[in-house]
């Protein structure tokens, strides 16, 4: 829904607005740094607390006393956004078709839509935690198709502005906050006492929740950066393909989030009771997942990125102008996805001063790098940066990761679980890409051939991965024996 809906934006707002928008999920991106690593706190002592008997009331108690800090950030963030939309406007976006004033009062309404939108974050990471995913996920599914077709239906038949769009997203807000609190609290284990605020719980996930937040700050910083310097120095126009093209690369995450949802209880439940075997055989079937997941995606996208722009979009000048950063960006958001499954080791054990070390040093390094590449080279200079970073990972960090958990498995890693299924994606899909060279096609022709060369990918892909590979053979079977049946 966030990617079918793009081109409908532009058409009725424009790319300006749509640019707005984009600063919009920059702020809300930002401020997730006041999260202060509670979100993921809570999802991992719902999962650890879940397997431990009689420890009820200390979830509802620990869940009472995170929401409660939660809501007063939501509040104090709404009226940040509001309190410095007068400077965004008159000071900081550079527009030629919104005046000032359009552009405050779109951040004013802002500000009420993040705040209500804020605490949805905590009550999923609550249903995570709880392995209540399908659940999480239908709800997303219902409020992002009313998030989507509700928008297009106000800027098409009310008011086509960036004040309409922005006021339908608080009415969203204030639904999907309330469905997620709702559920949540019905999932959680039923109790005698109501739930209560308890200092003392606090002390006890207190420097697990720092760690996270110090990771979260340095995280958020390495991944807005890019967006903070160019919504500065380019046009807001430019920095609408800019946009455009970061919404392409990280809807990748719409793999790579569910995948690590559903793992990482699974994850955290083998350490605490300290299944080694267990977690080796979760650890590497997981990775290889991914891999299959979302290295065929990625490869196809690249390579095929302004084809798919342009059926997508209908706009030759869009397609032209955002397509090299897709493939640039999107590469990036890959190799970030395959640190995912490690990074959840890491927190399933506890162990969050790795990163902490990593994202500082990467932070010293990384923000001068982007601000001479945007000087010398523009929005591409910037986006070939976060490829740079996210190579250092998994070269770097993958090395520490193993070298204290795991340290069997690091080659098994790099070779079973990341290099076999790449490969086989990049000769699959660039024998297709070839193909494309050679022969014209129209629209609908170009569409069914990447659909083609997406299946076959994703296949040779899945046979690649030693895991993955055994599965599907085994679904075969299984498959044959009940047909035979």
């Amino acid at each position: 829904m966030g990617l079918a809906f793009i081109p409908l934006y532009i058409k009725f707002m424009g790319v300006e607005s749509y640019g707005l928008i984009g600063i919009f999920a920059t702020l809300q991106a930002m401020f997730v740094i006041l999260d202060m690593g509670i979100t993921a706190t809570l999802s991992r002592e719902m999962a650890r607390l879940s397997v431990l008997p009689g420890r009820e009331q200390e979830m509802r108690n620990l869940v009472r006393s995170l929401e409660i800090i939660y809501w007063c950030v939501a509040i104090f963030i709404g009226m940040a956004v509001m309190a410095i939309s007068p400077f965004i406007a008159h000071n900081w976006v550079k527009a030629s078709q919104l005046s000032p004033q359009t552009i405050e009062q779109a951040f004013l309404i802002m500000g009420f839509a993040v705040a209500l939108q804020w605490p949805a974050s905590f009550y999923s990471g609550g249903l995570i935690g709880l392995q209540r995913q399908v659940l999480l996920n239908l709800i997303n599914i219902g409020v992002s198709t009313m998030r989507g077709v509700g928008a297009v239906l106000i800027l098409w038949l009310i008011y086509p502005t960036i004040q309409a769009f922005f006021s339908w997203q608080i009415i969203i807000s204030i639904i999907n906050t309330c469905l997620l609190a709702f559920f949540f609290w019905h999932r959680l284990p039923r109790t005698e006492k109501r739930a209560s605020f308890q200092k003392q719980l606090l002390a006890g996930v207190w420097r697990f929740a720092v760690g996270i937040s110090g990771i979260t700050f340095l995280s958020v910083i390495l991944m807005q950066m890019d967006k903070i310097i160019l919504s500065k120095m380019l046009s807001l126009e430019m920095f609408g393909y800019y946009t455009l093209a970061s919404t392409v690369a990280i809807s990748l995450y719409r793999l790579i989030n569910p995948v690590n949802a559903a793992i990482f209880p699974r994850i955290t439940q083998f350490v605490s009771l300290v299944d080694q075997d267990g977690l080796k055989q979760l650890y590497h079937k997981s990775c290889q997942f991914m891999s299959v997941l979302i290295l065929p995606v990625t490869v196809v996208v690249a390579m095929f990125s302004y084809e798919i722009l342009l059926i997508w979009t209908q706009n030759p000048v869009t397609a032209e102008k955002s397509h090299l950063l897709v493939s640039i960006l999107i590469c990036g958001t890959a190799l970030n996805g395959l640190m995912n499954i490690p990074y959840g080791l890491q927190l399933a054990h506890g162990w969050t001063r790795l990163t902490l070390y990593v994202n500082l040093i990467s932070v010293i390094l990384l923000m001068p790098l982007i601000i001479f590449m945007t000087n010398h080279y523009g929005a591409i200079g910037a986006a070939s940066v976060w490829v740079i970073l996210n190579v250092g990972y998994v070269l770097i960090a993958i090395h520490f990761i193993h070298r204290r958990l795991l340290p069997s498995e690091k080659w098994r890693w790099y070779w079973q679980d990341v290099s076999l299924p790449l490969v086989a994606a990049f000769l699959t899909a660039g024998a297709g890409r070839i193909l494309f060279c050679y022969v014209p096609f129209t629209q609908p022709m170009m569409l069914l051939s990447i659909f083609i060369v997406s299946c076959f990918t994703l296949a040779i892909t899945a046979l690649a991965a030693p895991l993955m590979r055994s599965w599907v053979f085994a679904q075969l079977i299984r498959l044959k024996i009940s047909y035979g049946n």
